[in-house]
């Protein structure tokens, strides 16, 4: 059963996101496709994570290419927190409970909804990043403090990033300031 979906438009290059997110065994399963323009050339990725019932990561997916770079990446979560990148450990990321998708806003989807912050509440959410430049999983430091009932301040000191985010009814982030927009 398919709970929810959404289709942004990026603002800083040419590109779009579609993605859905649906029950899945007792947990969750987000899916999407992003195409895009990044470094100069066309890429076009396919993207999954699946989380638990509390919306942990448990396991992510990317595949497709940027330019003329095959692309398949797999991520997963141990029970204990350990991460992999296919089936490489990571160290350093055991605090990481998210995955965070560097090339789409849909995942921040997972972590607001795991974060389920109250109206003037505030959580650090440290993540583990995927990088698009170098497909390289490494620990983003974040934090997201709820506002109203649809927006969130979002930052991320490693970009020196911050902003407040819009979110739709869903959860999906709706406006991400200088990056992506929701298409009706």
């Amino acid at each position: 059963m398919t709970t929810a979906s959404m289709l942004w438009r990026r603002l800083d290059t040419p590109g779009h996101d579609a993605c859905r997110l649906t029950g899945h065994g007792g947990g969750w399963r987000l899916d999407g496709t992003a195409v895009f323009v990044h470094d100069g050339a066309p890429a076009h990725l396919a993207y999954g994570v699946i989380c638990d019932a509390e919306w942990r990561t448990r396991e992510g997916s990317v595949r497709g290419w940027t330019g003329e770079r095959v692309v398949e990446v797999t991520v997963q979560r141990s029970t204990e927190g350990a991460w992999t990148l296919n089936g490489t450990v990571v160290p350093d990321l055991d605090q990481c409970v998210d995955l965070d998708l560097g090339f789409t806003p849909a995942t921040n989807t997972l972590q607001l909804r795991r974060a389920a912050l109250a109206v003037g509440h505030g959580a650090d959410v440290p993540v583990a990043w995927l990088d698009v430049d170098d497909w390289s999983l490494s620990l983003l430091n974040q934090r997201y403090e709820r506002k109203t009932g649809n927006t969130y301040w979002y930052e991320s000191p490693r970009f020196g990033y911050s902003a407040t985010l819009e979110v739709n009814e869903l959860g999906f982030p709706q406006h991400y300031p200088n990056l992506w927009i929701g298409e009706p």
